[in-house]
């Protein structure tokens, strides 16, 4: 059986509800209404396509599952990243507010691309703090509808990823502290010169922004269901962070399947795992130091205040995996099992993958997390090669 050379730590969430329906106190939070919405916003962009549902055969084959779905998000936009969906989408939104407070009117997706009101979107200046995709996501969505942008960085995003920024026109400033202090840094700021913060975390105040922020992501799960043709995975394998996205995955197929929705598996680095340690504490916990990862997406340490209202009832498992996993499993992407599709995989994207290959190299794992050969488990593949260079090295036998 392929290895991954992974180590997981695995904690059982005490906390999960067991309702079979999305509790309605958190459908501010997420809905399929405006999911669709956001869909049909979002296709109105140039060059927007769905991006792959790779079906892993030979994978699934090897290590005794029933298919193993893998969404491809290294093509999206020609960002690599699956937050080219939800960066600029907040951008867009928080521009038409702009516009209908200034005029009465609230623009759709067209009229801000066809910048009819370029007086007054080039007036509003946009932040954010970032490990690098979403401050790519927000500064190209500055460029495409025109406006200014400012973004922060902390002291271990890689030059290559803050160039990938500059390249859309940001002001892109770089701090000493790590990524969670770069969020303070950019909120103070923004209060200072009159900026908008469009962050992908929540925190105390700020819950609006990130709501749009999320509602970007569901496009790429609306692609996925339809290209699923019908099938329901029986496990989600999805990365951490501050919470983000897992939280939006967790509502959004939770809404939609209810009673049969999958068992739900959270992901993170071993020394950045803050939603790990929030479930065991049973609230938000904050994980300091370098929180020194080779997952550069993954390495925050302060769960988002939104997400924590989602993942909280609504998580299965939490798992840590080892650093050791991560090149591994680029390298048996980018390779391909026998007849499955080669993919470009950026060191964030595999966190998933490689908990799932590690639990089946385990009978103890697979039992503690109902993995089986009949097991259907989706995997979202959220990067490709953001810094080629490092992709090209860690790629390297």
């Amino acid at each position: 059986m392929i290895t991954a050379n992974g180590k997981l730590n695995c904690f059982n969430n005490p906390h999960k509800s067991q309702a079979d329906a999305y509790p309605d106190e958190l459908m501010n939070i997420a809905s399929l209404e405006k999911s669709r919405h956001a869909e049909g916003e979002i296709s109105k962009w140039p060059a927007y396509a769905p991006t792959p549902l790779h079906n892993l055969e030979n994978l699934a084959n090897n290590i005794r599952v029933s298919r193993i779905w893998y969404k491809d998000e290294s093509p999206r936009f020609g960002l690599k990243s699956f937050k080219a969906l939800g960066g600029a989408y907040a951008v867009a939104r928080q521009l038409q507010l702009r516009v209908k407070e200034a005029t009465g009117v609230l623009p759709d997706m067209q009229t801000l691309l066809d910048r009819k009101f370029e007086n007054i979107v080039s007036q509003s200046m946009i932040s954010c703090a970032t490990d690098g995709n979403h401050g790519r996501s927000v500064a190209w969505g500055c460029q495409m509808f025109g406006c200014s942008c400012v973004i922060y960085i902390h002291r271990d995003v890689s030059e290559a990823r803050q160039q990938a920024m500059e390249a859309f026109g940001a002001e892109v400033i770089r701090i000493s502290g790590n990524y969670d202090d770069s969020v303070r840094q950019a909120a103070a700021d923004a209060e200072q010169y009159g900026r908008t913060i469009v962050s992908d975390t929540s925190y105390t105040d700020y819950m609006d922004i990130p709501k749009d922020v999320a509602l970007g992501y569901t496009v790429l799960l609306a692609e996925a269901v339809q290209q699923m043709g019908g099938e329901i995975p029986t496990h989600v394998f999805i990365q951490g962070g501050v919470g983000g996205l897992a939280s939006v995955v967790c509502a959004y197929f939770w809404e939609l399947w209810g009673k049969q929705r999958p068992r739900f598996i959270v992901v993170e680095p071993e020394q950045a795992n803050c939603l790990q340690q929030s479930a065991r504490a049973g609230e938000p916990v904050v994980v300091e130091g370098d929180l020194d990862t080779l997952m550069a997406g993954l390495a925050c340490g302060e769960v988002s205040a939104l997400a924590w209202e989602i993942l909280k009832p609504g998580v299965d498992d939490f798992l840590t995996v080892n650093e050791v996993a991560v090149p591994h499993t680029m390298r048996l992407l980018a390779k391909g099992v026998d007849d499955d599709p080669p993919i470009e995989a950026g060191e964030s994207a595999v966190a998933g993958l490689a908990a799932l290959i590690t639990a089946r190299n385990s009978s103890g794992l697979s039992g503690q997390l109902a993995l089986d050969e009949s097991s259907r488990i989706f995997i979202l593949g959220t990067e490709g090669a953001t810094d080629p260079e490092l992709y090209q090295h860690l790629i390297k036998e």
